[in-house]
């Protein structure tokens, strides 16, 4: 419809290419660019809001809790010992879910 009014106005085969590329611009940042960028922000808070004691999954697949925590790394406790990561390789999703249904027994406790 805009593609049109422009292309009635006299703005030509240009104008309405322009219109077009600023359009899928726009979708490709709001279906692919914002989501991602958001779900970064999730992950830096939740790893920000971790504290000793909590359970997690790294994105290794690995399931511990949380020892030591220094700036940049964890120590966490397996069951054969303890093993040190850096704080990136926590999985959001994963580490949500395992605590999801530990949070729910609380609520109804």
């Amino acid at each position: 419809m805009l593609g049109t009014i422009l292309l009635e106005a006299g703005g030509g085969m240009a104008t309405q290419q322009i219109v077009v590329m600023v359009l899928i611009i726009v979708v490709f940042y709001f279906f692919m660019i914002r989501p991602q960028m958001k779900k970064q922000k999730d992950q830096k808070k939740y790893v920000e809001e971790l504290k000793k004691g909590d359970r997690i999954v790294t994105t290794a697949g690995i399931h511990g809790r949380i020892v030591d925590l220094n700036e940049t790394t964890f120590l966490v406790e397996v069951d054969n010992g303890r093993i040190r990561f850096d704080k990136a390789a926590i999985s959001l999703d994963a580490s949500k879910a395992l605590n999801a249904p530990a949070k729910e027994k609380e609520a109804k406790a």
